[in-house]
């Protein structure tokens, strides 16, 4: 049993590791945190909040750069809702904390019909409700707990259903121009993620909302994706270094580049000599 245990403890190390040298090189690829920041991270309730915010708290203490952390729950008022389990885990932790309340949950049953797909608006109220939080703390960065796989399923639902070339960004600048949004988890699995919850023990809070929608079209590329990863291990990393080195020539986008006046060299002028009758001509 103690031998397990120490087994257990080993990989768990490792994992940790994992994930803060990922979580450590996004933040450095796309400059997501800079000194002085203050730092809102959205936290749900769900694995990939929880593995954000505790790398992120592993990183700052380390991290030679100086900025703040400061955990925010938006309570959507969906039944059944635990109110004091985050609270409580944020109390324990030492996190600077702040819980708001706002009746999201009813105004996106009330306006989408029974059956249809929630997630757009549940996320234009969430978004904007944020959005002002992190005006009201003084935050500089707001953090979502995207992860590697939400970022290629975002991909390939623009690419099968809208048929544009675009993902979720690591990092981007709100419509208004006022808020800075960063995905420290982009480079991280959501398996990754799973399993550190399960060792962390996170005191998980399933989503009533869209969780409880199985048959979204985000949910259908995400068994693609990990059948994939199944089938092939090693196509995600891959498609996910194809996001990270785009030849805008090698494809169709007239916008990105300019192939109308694509135009070759003129070749050189050459001297053309005959040789005897029957003898081939020749180029210098």
């Amino acid at each position: 049993m103690q031998k397990d245990s120490r087994k257990q403890k080993l990989e768990t190390d490792k994992l940790a590791k994992r994930l803060r040298r990922q979580v450590g090189e996004a933040i450095a690829d796309f400059n997501m945190i800079e000194e002085g920041d203050r730092v809102m991270v959205c936290l749900s309730g769900g694995k990939d909040s929880y593995g954000m915010l505790d790398v992120l708290s592993s990183l700052r203490i380390k991290s030679p750069v100086k900025f703040e952390l400061i955990a925010v729950n938006l309570d959507q008022k969906q039944p059944g809702f635990p109110e004091r389990v985050l609270p409580d885990y944020l109390a324990a932790l030492g996190v600077p904390f702040r819980i708001v309340e706002q009746d999201t949950y009813s105004v996106v049953k009330r306006v989408v019909p029974e059956g249809k797909t929630m997630c757009a608006l549940c996320s234009r109220l969430r978004r904007g409700a944020l959005y002002r939080i992190a005006g009201e703390l003084g935050a500089t960065k707001i953090a979502l707990g995207h992860h590697r796989d939400d970022v290629l399923a975002t991909f390939f639902l623009n690419l099968f259903h809208a048929g544009t070339l675009k993902a979720m960004p690591a990092k981007l600048l709100s419509d208004d121009g006022r808020h800075i949004v960063i995905r420290p988890l982009a480079y991280v699995a959501e398996d990754d993620l799973a399993a550190y919850a399960r060792a962390k023990a996170f005191p998980i809070i399933p989503c009533t909302l869209c969780g409880s929608q199985e048959n979204l079209q985000r949910k259908v590329v995400g068994r693609m994706l990990k059948a994939w990863e199944k089938s092939e291990p090693g196509r995600i990393s891959s498609i996910l270094r194809a996001l990270t080195d785009v030849r805008p020539s090698q494809l169709l986008d007239r916008k990105l580049f300019n192939f109308s006046n694509l135009k070759g060299s003129p070749p050189e002028t050459s001297i053309i000599r005959f040789r005897n009758l029957g003898e081939p001509l020749f180029v210098e």
